[in-house]
């Protein structure tokens, strides 16, 4: 009687574990639902400008600088010491300052690559003559063991492998970017957010990386080729986001479940 009611104890106790389990996943989806719920037949709202440093996360730029050089003046000269043009122009070149980022990415990539190993080995030993015994073996051995088989081994191994990789993607677009920082040696660090609604569906194109004023064209352009460290992030939000999108609870069963 004890025993059955340990283990009933025991089942009550699972049960309970279970429940607050299934309670602690229905409670968090639910926040993200009801947040879902409050904008049923409302657009996705668009992100306030705001000043990208002041974002969580922002950190400055850090690279590799050489060493400052001293500024001298000269009399009677129009030229300053590190300047990179004479004349000026309306080119970015300061914090603030805006430029036109042309981007173009048209990525191709096809690997194909194939394995194939195979070994195959066998031994064998006989004893025609075993020190005169060799009528006697089926006492040393099972009945019916002869000289002529004493031992035969044999080994054989197989391997193949197939691997194939296919990849295209296009993105061509422009965006307008800021100059977020000046490097010590006149490099500008840019970042750029554009969003685009149509319909109740957001897409956002984010470009990051760092240029040289001498790669910025006459018009205040920049090719997308020439940003080093460069960051380009593209994608969406709303109905047909999260329609192609699986269910929190089937994301979490994938990442918790071995099988």
């Amino acid at each position: 009687m004890s025993r059955l009611s340990f283990s009933s104890e025991r089942l009550l106790n699972q049960t309970f574990r279970l429940g607050i389990l299934a309670a602690a996943g229905l409670s968090l989806s639910a926040c993200g639902s009801l947040d879902r719920l409050s904008n049923v037949g409302k657009a996705p709202a668009l992100s306030a400008i705001e000043n990208p440093t002041s974002q969580p996360g922002y950190k400055p730029v850090q690279m590799p600088m050489p060493a400052p050089k001293p500024m001298s003046f000269q009399a009677n000269s129009l030229w300053r010491t590190g300047s990179r043009a004479f004349f000026k122009d309306q080119r970015a070149q300061q914090v603030g300052d805006l430029l036109t980022v042309r981007v173009r990415i048209t990525d191709k990539a096809a690997i194909d690559n194939s394995t194939e190993r195979s070994r195959s080995n066998k031994e064998g030993l006989n004893a025609e003559g075993f020190f005169g015994q060799e009528d006697r073996l089926h006492k040393l051995f099972a009945r019916g063991a002869t000289p002529k088989g004493l031992v035969d081994l044999g080994s054989s191994t197989s391997s193949k492998g197939e691997g194939s990789v296919k990849r295209s993607e296009q993105l061509v677009t422009d965006i307008a970017a800021v100059v977020t920082q000046l490097l010590p040696n006149g490099n500008l660090v840019i970042e750029g957010k554009q969003e685009v609604r149509v319909n109740f569906e957001v897409r956002e194109l984010i470009v990051a990386g760092v240029v040289r004023p001498e790669d910025i064209e006459a018009g205040n352009q920049i090719d997308s080729s020439k940003i080093a460290q460069q960051r380009i992030a593209y994608g969406g939000r709303g109905q047909i986001t999260d329609v192609q999108q699986p269910r929190y609870g089937q994301q979490v069963l994938d990442i918790i479940l071995p099988f």
